[in-house]
């Protein structure tokens, strides 16, 4: 290929001598190849500069430039243009008027495209000239919103009425019908309500009713904040509504209930939420945990393992047998942690069976099974029942008793993978926690392979964290002589807040303190050793506390001291 074989930008760009001609032609087979258009691919690649595309294409052809930055996306045409010919053409529709429609674009030669909307929506395309980098965030955005249901800014009352909602079960919704009445204004609010928490990666939304007022919270990387404030009169249909969507008793107000609801905001895509209901002084107190299926897909590299911690984990998911704990607090993380090393085992060759309470995410393949005490269905007896149904891998929610521990550990010692949780604060005092529980030292010491004791903090926003200094005194003070990483590596940054983020922060990763049993801590169970003294010892073994890890994100510049402080700071 040769410039006069280049076409459009790309030989625009080779003329004003923007690229040199290998470039350009290197950077058309590559768009080719990764099936994006030249503009796309030029950008991303860092080739050359979006604002400087913009403006060569803009004089090169006579379109005027407009700015992505001024245009109010709630204005986009819904279910007009098909999202896969939006991503495959790298263009986004604006707005119509008439039969007319006009599509942001990064490169105005782009004519097949163009024809090719044109040819599927039957309007007449006019393109709009935007920069690559823009529309990217822009295309981005608007698929991101579109598979739920286009946001809460898109939808009008007639489509949030008709939100397709019902209880968790796979049978068809039944949903009490089309709202009417007094009632539309509740359903519209709490499938709002639901929808902004889905959009913003909430994990958790309190419905909550005081004496004198009514106030709706959404937990948004581990901090609750408050989004709504609807008038006290309406707590009691509000309560009933979503006690109606998750089938509830709603005539029954005097004792907590649990239920779910399953919100279907696509063809292909649909939100479980685990819903329960406690009587306060001043009505129902609700609160929704969301659980999102495609959390438990993250695969084990977002989860923020360190290579060594990530290489220990994966070890041990190699083993035939053996047991894996994790560990921490409610809403640290454990689920996901077990659910993706359930991912990897779940192949057409392995048995894995599931004892949880309740069960939260859904996985094919994986027979997952809803403890139920008052029916004598509790994790001991579904232990039981696991271990005479040929199991290669067994999960139990959670180790909460001598018996339970009892019939795991001997599953453990007879061939058998298992994974569980418990309640503890550290790895060394999960080991100290089933020693007190009443099981031999022994049993632990040969069966336990690798406990894992975790806590979710808040990444810190990229687009806005700052550098920070911090004195010696306060390094020292906080620790950071335990982190094994030269100093003149670290990037200690702070929050600062901007449009991309929640007050300088956007997202979670984990921090983890992995331990694997050597002979080492093995004596120390035997000999009946104390929390402190398998600490020591995992520290001599090179095992980082939690602590450590969480100040090594600190100076990896992941996430900043304060939240480090918050999550793992006793």
């Amino acid at each position: 290929m040769s410039v006069t074989q280049l076409s459009g930008l790309a030989k625009r760009l080779v003329a004003d001598q923007v690229l040199d001609e290998a470039t350009a032609v290197s950077a058309t087979k590559a768009a080719r190849r990764e099936n994006q258009t030249f503009a796309q691919h030029a950008v991303e690649a860092k080739l050359v500069k979006s604002r400087e595309l913009a403006k060569v294409a803009s004089m090169a052809f006579g379109s005027p430039l407009f700015d992505l930055g001024a245009y109010n996306f709630d204005l986009i045409p819904k279910n007009l243009v098909d999202e896969k010919l939006i991503s495959k053409h790298f263009a986004l529709p604006l707005y119509k008027r008439g039969n007319r429609l006009f599509v942001a674009v990064a490169d105005p030669t782009n004519l097949s495209g163009l024809d090719e909307i044109n040819f599927n929506t039957g309007l007449n395309t006019d393109a709009v000239l935007v920069e690559a980098d823009k529309l990217a965030k822009a295309i981005e955005s608007f698929l991101s919103n579109s598979d739920i249901g286009g946001g809460l800014a898109g939808m009008d009352d007639d489509e949030l009425d008709a939100l397709d909602v019902g209880d968790g079960a796979d049978s068809e919704p039944k949903d009490d019908g089309d709202p009417g009445g007094d009632e539309a204004p509740v359903v519209r609010f709490v499938n709002k309500v639901l929808l902004d928490a889905i959009r913003t990666g909430a994990s958790d939304i309190h419905f909550e009713p005081y004496e004198k007022s009514y106030r709706v919270r959404l937990r948004t990387d581990g901090v609750l904040h408050e989004v709504a404030k609807p008038p006290i009169q309406l707590a009691t249909r509000i309560s009933a509504r979503l006690k109606v969507m998750s089938k509830m008793d709603i005539s029954e107000r005097r004792v907590p209930q649990d239920g779910r609801i399953k919100m279907k905001l696509s063809k292909t895509k649909a939100i479980d939420f685990r819903v329960n209901s406690l009587p306060t002084l001043w009505g129902e107190k609700i609160v929704l945990r969301i659980l999102d299926p495609s959390s438990a897909k993250l695969g084990i590299d977002a989860l923020g393992y360190e290579d060594a911690q990530k290489k220990i984990y994966m070890d041990a998911l190699a083993q035939p047998q053996g047991m894996i704990l994790v560990t921490g607090p409610t809403g640290s993380g454990k689920t996901v942690s077990l659910y993706t090393g359930l991912n990897i085992l779940n192949t057409p060759e392995r048995n894995i069976s599931t004892a949880e309470d309740p069960v939260e995410i859904n996985l094919e393949g994986i027979n997952q099974v809803n403890v139920h005490p008052k029916v004598g269905l509790d994790f001991a007896e579904a232990l039981r029942s696991f271990l005479r149904q040929d199991p290669d891998i067994v999960m139990v929610g959670e180790i909460r008793d001598l018996t339970t521990a009892e019939i795991a550990i001997k599953a453990a010692q007879t061939g058998h993978l298992v994974l569980s949780t418990l309640h503890t604060n550290s790895a060394p005092e999960t080991l100290t926690r089933l020693m007190n529980m009443g099981v031999p030292t022994f049993n632990i010491a040969t069966s336990v392979s690798v406990i894992i004791a975790q806590r979710l903090a808040r990444r810190l926003c990229n687009e806005c964290k700052k550098p920070v200094t911090l004195p010696p005194e306060v390094l020292k003070e906080e620790g950071f002589h335990t982190v094994k990483i030269p100093e003149n590596e670290w990037k200690l940054f702070q929050p600062v807040g901007c449009e991309h983020c929640s007050k300088g922060y956007k997202g979670r990763v984990g921090v983890y303190e992995v331990v694997r049993i050597t002979d080492g801590i093995s004596r120390i169970i035997m000999e009946g050793g104390n929390s402190i003294q398998i600490a020591d010892q995992a520290r001599k073994e090179g095992f980082n506390n939690l602590r450590t890890s969480a100040l090594r994100k600190v100076v990896m510049g992941v996430t900043s001291l304060e939240e480090a402080n918050r999550v793992t700071k006793d």
